[in-house]
Order: C-alpha cells, then sequence, then structure tokens
C-alpha cells in the first residue's frame, strides 16, 4: 500500500496565496491517482471544519471511481460527512471501537503508533502507519527515529498492514519492506516545487515510476521463498 499525505502549504511555492495552495494540491493528487498511489490521507491540520470539508469534497471528485481512497486525518467528523473513505486517527485520537461505532460498513479506519504498545493498543484498526523511522523535514530535531528495528517490531506484533513513515526514500523503502512493512506512507517524495494546476506529463511519469519502483519492492519480498 502506497500513501500520499497531503502538505498544500508546503507543496506550494513559498507565500503562495491559499487559492493557489489549495489548487496545487488538487492537481498533485489527480496525478497521483493516475500513477496508482493506493491511499490518500488529508492532513491539513490548520483548517477549521468547513474549509476542511471544502477541500476533501474537491479532492473526492479526484479519486471516486478509481481504485485510490481517500482518508481524512483525525477528523472523523468531517470524513463521515464528506462521504470519504475513512478516518486516519493519531495515536492520541479516540479509540478505534469508539470510531467503529460512528462508521458506516467498509469505512476505513487507520492510526498511527510509535512503539509496540500502541501498535497492539489499536487492535480493530484496519491498518497502522508506524513513525517516525527516520529524519525528515516534516519532524522536529528531538523527534525520536524508530529506526527498522523499531518498525520490524512493530509488524511482528500485530497482524494488520504497517506501513512506514519518515524519510522513505531510495533503498529504505525496500528496507522497510524487508522489515515487513505492507508499504509507506510519504509527504515530500511525492512532492515537485513546480507542481500546479498544468503539471507537464514528465511529471506524471516520474510520479508513476516512483510508485511501480516503490511496487516491486514489495513485491519482491512477497515472492521471496
Amino acid at each position: 500500500m502506497i500513501c500520499l499525505v497531503t502538505d498544500r502549504r508546503r507543496l506550494a511555492a513559498a507565500g503562495a496565496p491559499s487559492h493557489a495552495a489549495r489548487v496545487c494540491l488538487v492537481a498533485q493528487i489527480r496525478h497521483a491517482v493516475d500513477a496508482g498511489v493506493d491511499l490518500i490521507q488529508v492532513r491539513e491540520r490548520d483548517l477549521e471544519a468547513a474549509d476542511l470539508a471544502a477541500l476533501v469534497t474537491d479532492l473526492l471528485t479526484v479519486t471516486r471511481a478509481t481504485p485510490t481512497r481517500l482518508v481524512v486525518n483525525d477528523r472523523i467528523d468531517v470524513a463521515l460527512a464528506c462521504g470519504a473513505d475513512g478516518v486516519h486517527l493519531r495515536g492520541d485520537s479516540i479509540p478505534i471501537a469508539a470510531a467503529r461505532r460512528l462508521a458506516p460498513a467498509g469505512f476505513l479506519i487507520g492510526r498511527s503508533v510509535h512503539g509496540v504498545g500502541e501498535a497492539i493498543a489499536a487492535a480493530g484498526a484496519d491498518y497502522l502507519i508506524a513513525g517516525t523511522v527516520f529524519a525528515s523535514s516534516s519532524k522536529p530535531a528531538h523527534t525520536r527515529w524508530l529506526g527498522m528495528e523499531g518498525l520490524r517490531s512493530i509488524t511482528t506484533a500485530v497482524d494488520v498492514p504497517v506501513l512506514a513513515i519518515g524519510g522513505m526514500a531510495g533503498g529504505r523503502i525496500g528496507d522497510a519492506a524487508e522489515a515487513g512493512a505492507a508499504g509507506f506512507a510519504a509527504i515530500e517524495l511525492f512532492m515537485a516545487s513546480h507542481l500546479d494546476a498544468k503539471v507537464p506529463e514528465d511529471r506524471v511519469v516520474e510520479l508513476r515510476q516512483i510508485v511501480n519502483i516503490a511496487r516491486s519492492r514489495f513485491d519482491r519480498r512477497n515472492t521471496t521463498p
């Protein structure tokens, strides 16, 4: 499973107006869907409910009728109101069981975890995102890195798919697969400074290459005796 985590403010050029950042994000998601990204996590924590709902509605027009599923970061109320595919809960958010009681059948529920204890406590989730595995610019310098051994301890402790997040690029994607991850989530890996509403076709090719190379790392693990 390959998951794109959104961050419209970092995606757009520095100082870009809010409308431009929104247009830029819709373009990114359109091309990520074309490239075969499995999951979009809408993680725009600065937005109030109404603005977030409007953005989620716009993005759902892109992902509807495609294999790509869209979840909203932590705001289960917005996810349900907009008809999103699910919610991704923070580690300190409501229990999985409580979210299940609110959600319809087939609603995806994911959880961020940072260690084995949190992973085990997230019983009932459809998937987990484990991290931060390695340093990334989206996390402060004092973050405690999970590392590959920490990731492996989580993947061996639970039966649900675990996605690695944090510094996932290059050979680290293959390392995450070897550690038992079912995929990865990323922000920067899917970004380009020139991305806007008229993305050149070579950017679509680039996204597709990222997805294909990453998927091959996990396919290789699954076919190894």
